[in-house]
Formats: structure tokens, sequence, C-alpha cells
């Protein structure tokens, strides 16, 4: 079989990391439930990662969802502002998203590649891979795929289309992504009735006209019919209830399809280029557990503020302890213990605007951080609480403030609260 080279290919070589544990997040709790975390959240290079992972999940991930950077040879930007007029994008606050440039093929391919390598590792024996692409790079992606999997064990390349303005005159518009679908073996989940979609109402009036329709052939209309292999979905940017600002951000309804079709309630499912967290927050709301990492602080926090309104089981965020950031960006620094006789807790008007949201540790043990109770801003309108009721609560606490609307985590926490007894 032919495969793809270039001079640098090569496989992983072992990293040696730890991954430190930050916290643990109680999604929608005020309490804390007696079950160990059964989800996990990531923050850093998701090679070292995979890698560190090895050990416990090695052939036991059911499911992996791969959107990494495409090639593009783009530097994406998150929307940051409040309140932004959607149609005047020069009027937008912008903050860092992520860099998608490389020199050339080979070294985005230099990229790619180990990690693939790692994921298949990780995926069980009837584990299923989707790796979501577009024109850059997808037919390089497919080679790679085939060398690690097998021909024979490509599923569907499905095509996600999509509208939307584009400036090209002078070729036809680019208007879709690719998702290359591959089992580890021939035995593998595919829930065709958990995907099944409506006939369109032109086929029904065929039917309902004519006894020679489909050849003699009828099909069960009111059961309606397992996708073909081109999916429409509106772009993030069309639905405003889902929008986070995040760069390349993909729709629920795209993930949701996803992970019915190729995983069962108790899955585990896995997004190492999780971004504002499409995969890990649709696998938690269908009863999957998670795994999710992503080099960028920001898309971690996004994932996490969407996750704290569901009713999930908790979550285990970890660090990578290769990652070299700012201390004024690493979150254990936003910590700030206070007596147990604090009945209450509010936040000064002056502080109110900036953060999106914020958690308490009603019973801090003085050295892992477990958010029990959670104040999210909502995502339209309404106001982020800004009280939270601790009576009941004995022992002493501590909080933490999250902003992604600006460059960095809040951090002044000394300045930024008042306790009222």
């Amino acid at each position: 079989m032919p495969i793809l080279t270039w001079e640098t290919k090569g496989s992983p070589e072992p990293i040696k990391s730890e991954l430190i544990q930050d916290s643990i997040i109680y999604p929608g709790g005020f309490g804390y439930p007696s079950q160990e975390p059964e989800n996990h959240l990531i923050l850093g290079d998701n090679i070292p990662i995979m890698s560190a992972l090895m050990t416990d999940y090695e052939g036991k991930i059911d499911l992996i969802y791969a959107d990494p950077p495409f090639f593009s040879n783009r530097r994406y930007k998150t929307r940051i502002g409040r309140g932004e007029d959607s149609r005047r994008p020069s009027e937008w606050q912008l903050g860092e998203g992520y860099t998608d440039h490389w020199e050339n093929i080979e070294s985005y391919l230099d990229m790619l590649y180990p990690r693939l390598v790692l994921m298949y590792q990780l995926l069980s024996s009837t584990g299923t891979l989707y790796l979501h692409l577009d024109w850059h790079a997808v037919h390089y992606a497919k080679l790679l795929l085939d060398e690690l999997f097998g021909v024979d064990r490509f599923l569907n390349e499905i095509i996600w289309t999509y509208h939307g303005p584009s400036p090209i005159r002078s070729a036809f518009k680019r208007k879709h992504d690719t998702i290359l679908i591959y089992t580890k073996s021939k035995d593998y989940t595919f829930n065709a009735d958990a995907v099944r979609i409506p006939y369109n109402s032109n086929t029904v009036k065929t039917f309902a006209s004519s006894s020679k329709a489909g050849f003699g052939k009828a099909p069960d209309l009111k059961r309606g019919k397992v996708p073909e292999d081109w999916w429409y979905f509106p772009v993030v940017a069309r639905l405003h209830n889902e929008r986070t600002g995040y760069p390349t951000q993909k729709p629920e309804g795209l993930l949701e399809r996803i992970i019915r079709a190729s995983s069962n309630p108790g899955d585990l499912v896995a997004d190492f280029f999780c971004g504002s967290g499409t995969a890990p927050v649709i696998a938690a709301r269908l009863g999957r557990k998670f795994i999710a990492s992503d080099l960028k602080w920001r898309a971690i926090y996004t994932t996490i503020s969407r996750c704290i309104g569901l009713d999930i089981s908790p979550i285990s965020l970890k660090i990578e302890q290769r990652m070299k950031i700012p201390r004024t960006q690493v979150p254990a620094d936003n910590y700030l213990s206070f007596s147990s006789n604090v009945k209450r807790f509010s936040i000064r008007p002056e502080v109110y605007d900036n953060l999106d949201y914020w958690e308490v540790d009603p019973n801090w043990d003085g050295r892992l951080f477990r958010s029990a109770i959670q104040a999210k801003r909502p995502k339209r309108k309404g106001k982020l609480l800004g009280q939270i009721d601790l009576s009941g609560w004995d022992g002493d606490k501590a909080i933490r403030f999250v902003r992604l609307n600006g460059e960095q985590v809040q951090t002044e926490i000394k300045k930024n609260y008042t306790s009222v007894r």
C-alpha cells in the first residue's frame, strides 16, 4: 500500500510528563457529590498529555473527535466584548485565539502525524476516530489514517456543508468541511436509530401519491432515515444561542450526531483539541464521560463556563507540568481563604462587570480547590448572581473569579470581594 512520507516524518517519542491536579468542579453543584470525577479537562500540549494518559487509558477510549488546526495559515482571534453588534465586525473587541500558521505542509504534518499515532493507541478495539479538517490538508491526512488504521477500516467521508459570505470570485465558493471516520476494528459502535432524520416532504408526497414509487419498495416513512454522508448544519455565527466568541467553534448539532452515532451512554469520549468545548459539553449532556484538552487557557475556561450550568458528573481540572505560562494566568493563584463564620459572599459593583463566572469551595482543605458552588453570567440576558448564601457551611471557604472577556483570568482577589457576616 502506498504511504505518505517526508524527510522529518516520525512517530512520537515517549514524553515523561505529569498531569498536576488543579481543582475539581461540581457543575450545577451547591454541594459535594460523593462520586469521583469521571470527566477530565486538561490544560497543555496534547502530545505529553496523551503520553501521560497511556498508563490508564491505552485502548480504552470509545470515541475520539479531533478538530485540529486546518493548515489554513491564519491567526484566529477571539471575540471578548459584550453587547456588540454582530453585524459590525470592525467594532468587535478581540483577544488572542489560536494560531494555525505553518512554514510548509511538512511542518504541519510533523504536528499532526504523531498525534494521530497516539490517538490510535488510545482508542479501544471497538473505538472510532472522527478527524475534522478541510481542503487544505484533508487529503494528506487520509493517507496517514489509511497507514495507521488500514484502508479497510475507513468508514465514511462526511461532508459538512454550510452557507455564508465569501470573497472568492475566481473559483467556486469553499463552503464545506470534511470529516474522516475510521474504526479500530470491524466491530464498532454505530447507532443508526439514534441519528435517524425525517424523510424529505417531497419523498413523503411521492409515496403517498403512487404505489409504484420506489420500485415497489416502500420505506418506513414514520421511522425516518439514516442521514446521508453530507450534512447541513448552520455555522455557529448563525446560532446566537450557542456562540461563545471562540474562533472556529463547531455547532452542537454536528457533535450531537457524531456522539449519538458512535458511542453509547457511559462510554468515554475524548477531544484533544477541544477549543470552545462543544464535544465534551455534548458528550456530558448525552450521558457520556469525557477527556478533553487544549493548549490555550481560554479554551479550558470557555469549556468550564459551558459545563457549570449542566447537571453532569464532576470534572477534574489538571495542568500538564510542562506548561510554560505566566503565573497570572494559572487558576491556582485565584484562591483566597476566608473564615468559617462568613455567612454570605457578595461582589463589589466595580468587579461585577468584569467577571464571567465565580465559584466557591465552601469547605476548603487549604490544598485542593473543589468548586461546589458556582455563579455564571447568563449567555444573552440577565445578570450574574452577585451574592451567594454560605450559611450551613462551617468550614473555611475559598473563592475563584474567572474573567474571559480580557487577556487574563482575574487575579487581584483581595481587592475584589466583600464578605458580609
